[in-house]
């Protein structure tokens, strides 16, 4: 599994490459000392595994999470005890307090090896074109509140000024995205743009009935209800095999 570390200190990003040399499954592609450095090297290498810094200068851990299209495993590394408690609210994978002890070291990459990096994401970097499927995962921030989701988890996503609402569970939080960037990115096979407000996940659909104007209005497991646009009702139809 290719692994990145995300430290602005030099000595605790030597350190933790020191002590990751033990495992021969973990191959560290790169080292970065801030957020811009780290998305790059992203980018290039495509990660199954990061291992981030909290507190950075300039962007913080959290905000590089929020600049990802899909966000690979995290284990975070902290000196602060405060965010250790934050981490665990993002369900992060692990937490790592500084200067890195080698036992905790050791149970976190024994939780690295029961995940399934081929069916938990695809490979971008190998197809910059790739839309994000159902196993991808996505960290949204609302406040002091994270979450790392998988987008099949994800039941809507609703427009709201430059704002988009995520639907999953009991949580909606807002992410300062646009609709229309966001429907780039999504397959087509799973996500559908309803209307200007709303990409629906089609394994969420429970319910589909004739609207007004040629419009349909579709139920959704979680309860909401979406309109499908009249300009969007016949591409629903033919994609659904109504």
């Amino acid at each position: 599994m290719k692994a990145l570390i995300i430290d602005d200190e030099r000595l605790a990003r030597k350190e933790l490459m020191s002590l990751l040399e033990e495992y021969s499954q973990i191959e560290v592609v790169g080292e970065a000392a801030n957020a811009d450095e780290a998305i790059e090297l992203i980018n290039q290498h495509n990660p199954d595994v990061l291992f981030l810094d909290i507190q950075m200068p300039g962007k913080t851990g959290f905000e590089l999470l929020e600049m990802l299209d899909s966000t690979p495993t995290v284990i975070f590394t902290t000196a602060y005890d405060e965010f250790a408690i934050k981490a665990f609210e993002v369900s992060a994978l692990d937490y790592l307090l500084k200067p890195v002890q080698p036992d905790r070291l050791k149970d976190a990459v024994s939780k690295l090896k029961k995940i399934d990096f081929e069916s938990n994401h695809g490979n971008p970097g190998d197809d910059p074109n790739r839309k994000l499927g159902l196993q991808d995962q996505v960290f949204v921030k609302d406040g002091d509140r994270c979450w790392f989701v998988k987008l099949e988890n994800i039941r809507m996503f609703e427009s709201d000024g430059n704002y988009i609402k995520v639907y999953f569970e009991n949580n909606k939080p807002m992410i300062h995205k646009s609709l229309n960037a966001l429907d780039e990115k999504l397959d087509s096979r799973h996500f559908f743009r309803a209307s200007r407000k709303h990409i629906i996940n089609l394994s969420w659909l429970e319910t589909i009935e004739t609207w007004f104007n040629g419009g349909l209005m579709v139920k959704l497991r979680g309860g909401e209800k979406v309109e499908v646009s009249r300009r969007q009702a016949a591409k629903f139809k033919d994609m659904m095999s109504l």
